[in-house]
């Protein structure tokens, strides 16, 4: 449809403009293979003392650490848009909504595009350098084809999700002077519950089974134990068919709160 190459020529040019900011992303390469490092012997250390006590094998927890460094810039809450924010607070929105495209869907589209392009030029050299990396400290190859396939399928609706879920935030900026206060308590809250901090296999089984009711479970969690062959089988399916439930949920309640926020929307001056 019309509509849909309007989204498509907008994904393209948000894209290519985020490619342009090769030094941030080498500065953020830096630090990501820095923080892997580090978090990787930090485990080592634990798993030297008691081998066969964790829930994961260290080759499963190594791949986990370096995809979630190498994908940081799809999975991290707090890389928000602050333009978005700024249109918001700034009254600029007026313009967007004067425009003959869907505020929510030029949103997403806009998120998915920058946070992918800023994605593709981490990637790249954090997973060449794992790749490279003496067995167990390395990122270890797909446990299987099928694996990998699902583990793509896994990824794309893990990305959706968290898009669906940063626009919640985006959209809460309605509703507040500021949306500093919304922006920390999200990103703290999903950086933990998303298995960010420590992977959700070594939390209590009993707060783990409370955050499964919640879509912080299936974002990155659930495609980087697919890959490193921590869940498989009818767990797998689960949680691929949990992940597009989340979506599905998370993008309408985002499209009915957008719906209702607009309405009341007043912009100072006019």
């Amino acid at each position: 449809t019309e509509n849909m190459k309007k989204y498509i020529s907008f994904f393209r040019i948000r894209f290519i403009n985020g490619l342009q900011y090769r030094i941030a992303a080498y500065a953020g390469v830096a630090t990501q293979f820095a923080w892997g490092f580090m978090e990787i012997l930090i485990f080592k250390a634990f798993y030297k003392e008691n081998p066969h006590g964790f829930p994961m094998e260290f080759s499963q927890l190594a791949s986990y650490v370096w995809l979630q460094q190498a994908f940081l810039a799809l999975f991290m809450l707090w890389m928000y848009d602050n333009d978005i924010f700024l249109s918001i607070t700034s009254g600029n929105v007026a313009y967007e909504l004067a425009r003959p495209l869907d505020l929510y869907n030029m949103w997403f589209t806009k998120n998915l595009a920058v946070r992918l392009s800023r994605a593709v030029l981490r990637c790249v050299p954090v997973l060449a350098v794992a790749v490279l990396l003496p067995e167990p400290y390395g990122i270890a190859p797909p446990v299987s084809l099928f694996g990998f396939f699902m583990f793509i399928i896994s990824m794309i609706l893990a990305f959706l999700c968290l898009v669906a879920l940063s626009m919640l935030v985006y959209i809460s900026a309605f509703y507040t002077l500021s949306p500093m206060g919304v922006r920390m308590v999200a990103a703290t809250l999903t950086e933990f519950l998303t298995g960010s901090i420590i992977p959700l296999p070594f939390f209590p089984e009993k707060i783990v089974k409370i955050i499964s009711f919640t879509p912080f479970a299936f974002m990155q969690n659930i495609p980087f134990r697919i890959y490193s062959g921590n869940i498989a089988g009818s767990e797998m399916l689960w949680g691929i068919l949990m992940q597009l439930f989340w979506v599905i949920a998370l993008v309408s309640a985002g499209r009915l709160w957008m719906a209702r926020a607009v309405k009341k929307v007043v912009v100072q001056g006019g």
